[in-house]
C-alpha cells in the first residue's frame, strides 16, 4: 500500500516560488531513490529533479537548474521541491515518483523506470 502525496501546488504569477512537498508511507524512504516529474496538456511527462537516497546526490534537467531545488527529509519520510522564478512554461501537474533500489542511477530520467508514483498537484503559472 504504498502512497505518494504531493501537496503545496498553486497558482502564482511568473517570477514567484511554491515549495512542493511529498510525503510517503509504505515504502522503505530511507533507502528509496526519489524524483520529480511534470507534465503539461498535450505533453509528455518531463523529469524535473531526482535526489538519492542519502541527499549525497541531486540531478535537475536543464530547464529548471539553478532555480529548483530538490530535498528530502529521511526522518519525516517526506521529499521538497523548492521552485524559484518560476516560468509559464512551468505551468503542469508536477508528480513525485519513488523507486525502491537506492541506486540512482538505475532510473535515469525515464518516469516509466520507477516503481510508484502519486496523484500530483497543479502547478499554474501566470504571465
Amino acid at each position: 500500500q504504498v502512497q505518494l502525496v504531493e501537496s503545496g501546488g498553486g497558482l502564482v504569477h511568473a517570477g514567484g516560488s511554491l515549495r512542493l512537498s511529498c510525503a510517503a508511507s509504505g515504502l522503505t524512504f530511507s533507502s528509496a531513490t526519489m524524483g520529480w516529474f511534470r507534465q503539461a496538456p498535450g505533453k509528455e511527462r518531463e523529469f524535473v529533479a531526482a535526489i538519492n537516497w542519502n541527499s549525497d546526490t541531486t540531478r535537475y534537467a536543464d530547464s529548471v537548474k539553478g532555480r529548483f531545488t530538490i530535498s528530502r527529509d529521511n526522518a519525516k519520510d517526506t521529499v521538497y521541491l523548492q521552485m524559484n522564478t518560476l516560468k509559464p512554461e512551468g505551468t503542469a501537474v508536477y508528480y513525485c515518483q519513488a523507486g525502491r533500489s537506492s541506486r540512482m542511477r538505475l532510473y535515469g530520467s525515464t518516469s516509466a523506470t520507477y516503481d510508484y508514483w502519486g496523484q500530483g498537484t497543479q502547478v499554474t503559472v501566470s504571465s
